[in-house]
């Protein structure tokens, strides 16, 4: 494996695209989408992916990995094959879906392309059809492609082209076995490019084992962060969150916007306070339907949305040119998913921002972030009552002088002004505020800031950093965590003979069922089978979906648990007190006092202090 490193902090001036080896319609697509030199990572990995070598490619999120694959393999598409010839293989559900968005923006100048995405929670009926008819790029999670594999619907006897897109986040979720199995039902003769941004020996040894002779590509940063993101925070109690929120989107020149909470509940209220206070706001978790979630993303990138409220798992992969600002509503308790998170902005050479929430408690975070992206978020204020009285006065200017523009209908309006002043010897500057009071409403248009509650409020608690930070529900009482009543216990069919662990039952049932982190109370691993909790209010079409789960390669066949009360998954038969063995008091074994007890010394007897 021989190795090439790229300093992107020390990069020399790089190639243009048809320097690379890119020809024709896939260079006329790139010029199309705007692309002038290509990132530092497709520099590299395209001309060896064209000259038909394996690699292994190591980059941080947002560098231009797709591109960096899937480019070489439109170059090298046959149109004449019906039978896949390229298969890439994503975590998720999004990531899978933004790459085949990808293919399709590589192929607008190419005719007949056919480009399939494969996932859990998409009906089988469209991706069968799909199958059937002919498709050239196969782009799925690894759990619904081996489904495929065993219904015998999908053919990769003539797979060209593989790829591992995001391989460390495969394994982390489980998915290693699943992954091993697909590539040993591919062809020996084939072109496999593995794409991660670490390189834990578990990787190692998949590289090692199903590449041969690779490139080793590693696209080496200072930051775990893309410098193009500026990144601020602001401490602010939870009950003040909201309120906070509210000031900066006005006083925040954003174009769309990512809020990031953690649960699933907490996307929908939000984005309904968001709505209510005049904002255009969805939201986007695991247990809205892939249909809606697609469209929601769809209205964002439109501009007929402006803020999409979400979880860590529905926004991953989610890549969106009008991401502006990152907002961490809830901050994460780990780096890894921060990054990840603000990662959605200042992709492509494009300015980001990113906004984190940090309740005095939580101040400990931001030392781990600053060590983890070796760069220092920057701490900002609330925005004040002049900042937003500034902001409102300028957009009602504003609109004055957009309506001004339509000198047709400001016509039609002065004769009905004049009226009004002759007959009701009203000065026209009066009617004019009059005016203004009605378009208002019962809103006022300027805050008081005598009266800025919030402002003192908020200075008191960064002070104070006390018990004020608890969250709380709608009434004011403390948010509670998950009560065992609120879970129900089922039973998987994978335990510690597959060498299943929590961690990949987790990432397995999370990305299969868009569940969330508080969605799991706790899991037993036996010998044969696991017993994991979930959310009593889970909807039957998320089971259903989670039925057709893999890990470890093994079809988990979830169903509820039916072991005895206390002892779930026990199957030993349940016996009553009365069918225990009794023993009488005479039965019990004696003691003797007369010397000490088991093989022990007997103790020194103590002596009073003189």
């Amino acid at each position: 494996m021989s190795d090439s490193d790229i300093d992107t902090d020390e990069t020399p001036t790089l190639p243009r695209f048809d320097e690379l080896g890119l020809t024709g319609p896939v260079l006329a697509a790139i010029k199309d989408l705007g692309y002038e030199t290509p990132s530092a990572i497709q520099a590299a990995t395209i001309p060896v992916l064209l000259g038909g070598r394996d690699v292994v490619g190591m980059a941080q999120t947002g560098t231009g990995k797709t591109a960096a694959f899937a480019l070489p393999i439109m170059e090298n598409l046959d149109l004449t094959q019906k039978t896949p010839q390229a298969l890439v293989l994503a975590p998720t559900r999004e990531l899978a879906l933004q790459v085949c968005e990808a293919f399709e923006a590589y192929a607008a100048r190419m005719k007949g392309v056919h480009i399939l995405p494969v996932y859990g929670g998409q009906g089988y009926g469209v991706q069968l059809s799909a199958l059937r008819r002919g498709v050239h790029i196969v782009v799925g999670t690894p759990g619904r492609i081996m489904d495929h594999l065993e219904k015998g619907t999908l053919d990769l006897s003539e797979l060209k082209n593989l790829v591992l897109d995001e391989a460390d986040e495969m394994l982390k979720m489980g998915f290693a076995e699943d992954v091993e199995q697909i590539l040993a039902q591919t062809p020996e003769e084939k072109q496999v490019a593995l794409f991660s941004a670490t390189m834990p020996p578990s990787i190692r040894r998949l590289a090692q084992q199903y590449l041969r002779d690779p490139e080793e590509i590693t696209v080496k940063t200072k930051t775990t962060t893309n410098t193009n993101i500026t990144q601020r925070f602001l401490i602010v109690s939870y009950q003040q969150k909201v309120d906070a929120l509210t000031r900066i989107l006005e006083v925040e020149n954003f174009d769309g916007m990512i809020i990031f909470v953690r649960t699933k509940n907490e996307t929908e209220t939000l984005a309904e306070k968001l709505r209510a206070r005049g904002f255009s706001a969805a939201p986007i978790n695991g247990d809205i339907p892939q249909p809606q979630r697609e469209r929601s993303v769809q209205q964002l990138k439109d501009g007929k949305l402006d803020i999409l409220v979400a979880t860590d798992v529905a926004a991953r992969g989610l890549d969106v040119e009008r991401i502006s600002h990152v907002v961490n509503f809830d901050i994460p308790t780990d780096t890894e998913s921060y990054v990840h998170r603000i990662g959605r902005t200042g992709r492509a050479g494009r300015k980001g921002d990113a906004i984190s929430f940090v309740t005095p408690r939580e101040r400990y975070l931001l030392a781990h972030i600053e060590r983890a992206t070796r760069q220092q978020p920057t701490q900002m204020q609330l925005p004040t009552t002049e900042d937003i009285n500034s902001t409102r006065l300028t957009r009602f200017d504003d609109a004055i002088t957009a309506a001004l523009s339509d000198e047709a209908r400001i016509a039609e309006y002065r004769d009905v002004i004049d009226h009004y002043v002759r007959n009701h010897d009203v000065p026209e500057q009066d009617v004019a505020a009059a005016l203004a009071v009605v378009a208002q409403g019962d809103t006022p248009l300027l805050l008081d800031p005598s009266d800025d509650q919030l402002a003192k409020s908020l200075a008191a608690d960064a002070e104070r950093g006390t018990r004020k930070d608890r969250p709380a529900r709608e009434g004011g009482a403390p948010r509670e965590r998950r009560s065992r009543g609120d879970f129900t216990t089922y039973r998987i069919e994978v335990g510690r003979r597959h060498r299943v662990e929590p961690r990949q039952i987790v990432g397995a049932l999370a990305n299969e069922g868009g569940l969330g982190r508080d969605d799991f109370g706790a899991i037993q691993i036996k010998p044969d089978f696991s017993l994991v909790e979930l959310p009593v209010t889970m909807d039957a079409a998320v089971l259903d979906k989670l039925r057709s789960t893999r890990i470890s390669g093994q079809l988990i066949n979830i169903t509820p648990d039916r072991g005895r009360p206390g002892h779930r998954g026990d199957d030993r038969p349940k016996r009553s007190y009365d069918d225990r063995p009794k023993r009488s008091y005479d039965d019990r074994p004696k003691r003797s006092f007369d010397g000490p007890r088991d093989d022990r010394p007997a103790r020194k007897p103590r002596h009073k202090k003189d």
